[in-house]
């Protein structure tokens, strides 16, 4: 199994990414993944930088491959313009860039007032979104008259030798089939072995890739505490991260969140078996690639560990 590390725009400013991604190449991490939000889940992690500026940046910055995790074609950005962002990030990445996408949150895409539509309406968007991008990428100028979107003589000139390859994320059932409809590979969060097994079975021959927090630190008694002040939204059940509007909604939210709740879902401390036994969870649910996100700073000792403790016994 392949393990990336996550670039988490929602906790870190453009230059500590760029940062983070020299590190994680240096100590031997495949991969690059990237978040893509207009705010943070909670004012404590305190970031939200234009994802686009960071992918142009870190194809100065790393060899490694790079994928947004996940981009929401859909609202806050039109199809059209996402395809082309997409495309001048794989020219600069020299094929090295992968789009993912989602149905996205209220939290980022209500922003320009429009309407946030319920779940089956958002993955219908997302399925008319890709095939948008997937038309653009093949060159030429093209129109699209569909049910959410239209797109008129449009045509971009700098385009990859080969289409950006698209990812997609989900977790409930008529997502993961969309998944496996329509995309190249699979992304979600969750170390489950169902939701891999039900990609597969709906006909998806993608990587599945997943993505896992953890919080070293010098003590596990300090990690969790970084990682229930700084990321309780990650243990909100079911559609509420995908409907709050607002990052004062999901503070609200995650108030119910507890120490305990944290310490089941998040690998906290300095213990090289807890990492690599979270991580082992993704390989024995079928997953090809984890990437993982480090909360709460101290990425060079974080490095460090992984590259000395955890990595030689689980990369492949």
């Amino acid at each position: 199994m392949r393990i990336g590390y996550f670039l988490a725009t929602e906790e870190y400013g453009p230059g500590e990414l760029l940062a983070q991604a020299r590190a994680a190449e240096e100590r031997g991490f495949a991969g690059l993944w990237i978040s893509d939000h207009y705010h943070p889940w909670s004012a404590e992690q305190g970031q939200s930088p234009f994802v686009w500026s960071v992918v142009g940046a870190l194809s100065q910055a790393t060899s490694l491959p790079v994928t947004t995790a996940v981009t929401c074609p859909t609202t806050r950005i039109h199809p059209a313009v996402i395809a082309q962002a997409a495309a001048t990030a794989s020219v600069q990445l020299d094929g090295r860039f992968v789009l993912g996408v989602g149905s996205g949150e209220a939290l980022n895409e209500h922003i320009l007032g429009d309407r946030w539509p319920p779940g089956p309406v958002r993955l219908e968007m997302l399925e008319e979104a890709v095939e948008v991008i997937r038309l653009l990428q093949r060159g030429g100028q093209r129109s699209h008259h569909g049910k959410h979107y239209t797109v008129e003589n449009a045509q971009l000139w700098t385009l990859p030798e080969r289409p950006t390859p698209i990812h997609v994320s989900g977790f409930g059932p008529k997502a993961i089939e969309l998944a496996a409809r329509i995309g190249d590979g699979y992304i979600c969060v969750q170390a489950q072995t169902d939701l891999v097994r039900k990609y597969r079975e709906a006909g998806g021959t993608g990587l599945a890739a997943g993505g896992l927090k953890v919080a070293w630190a010098e003590d596990e008694e300090t990690g969790l505490r970084t990682a229930h002040r700084t990321w309780p939204n990650e243990q909100l059940p079911g559609e509420l991260p995908q409907v709050l509007p607002t990052t004062r909604h999901i503070e609200q939210a995650s108030s119910l969140v507890t120490p305990e709740m944290v310490r089941e879902a998040v690998p906290c401390g300095p213990d090289p078996k807890v990492h690599i036994d979270a991580l082992r969870a993704f390989a024995d649910a079928g997953f090809d690639e984890v990437y993982v996100h480090q909360i709460g700073g101290a990425p060079e000792a974080f490095f460090d560990f992984y590259a000395e403790e955890v990595l030689p016994e689980v990369a492949v």
